[in-house]
């Protein structure tokens, strides 16, 4: 088995990668779930060509796959360092909501981080961990970014 494959019957918890610090949390925590269950962790990284901003069409050399690869290369070294090795990683082309539940078909557990863009920023942007929540085949685990201490957001009582 290459590090790009698994087998049909083998336990599989996929991880969504997009380099923020709730995904990289995400990742750690499939990995240490992973540990606990004998289950393989599946690293997704989803990309899209933007076809426009601001109404003007983009037209450039950039190589979107390229630069979601090295995204999620950066996550998993500072993430995971030595443990990476036994990481399947899978780059694919989509909305991360579509791409993340494909990949979650016939997984035991999808696992995301979540930005916490509550409010007005959340209805405008949408959440993929609301989305993947709501429509995933299997079981969701939706890691939160930590609150740094003294945070007005800081609901854990402790106040420096």
């Amino acid at each position: 088995m290459t590090a790009t494959e698994t087998t049909e019957h083998q336990r599989r918890i996929v991880v969504g990668v997009d380099g923020s610090p709730a995904s990289l949390g995400a990742l750690e925590w499939a990995v240490r779930q992973a540990s606990l269950t004998g289950a393989v962790v599946e690293a997704v990284t989803a990309w899209h060509f933007p076809a426009a901003v601001g109404g003007y069409p983009i037209i450039d050399q950039t190589d979107w796959a390229a630069n979601a690869q090295a995204i999620q290369d950066l996550a998993v070294k500072e993430a995971l360092g030595d443990e990476a090795t036994s990481l399947v990683r899978r780059i694919a082309q989509g909305h991360p909501v579509r791409v993340l539940l494909a990949a979650a078909a016939e997984a035991e557990l999808l696992v995301v981080g979540s930005r916490g863009h509550g409010g007005f920023t959340g209805m405008l942007l949408g959440s993929v961990s609301e989305h993947v929540v709501a429509h995933s085949p299997c079981a969701v685990v939706v890691i939160r970014t930590p609150v740094p201490a003294g945070d007005a957001r800081d609901l854990s009582g402790s106040h420096s």
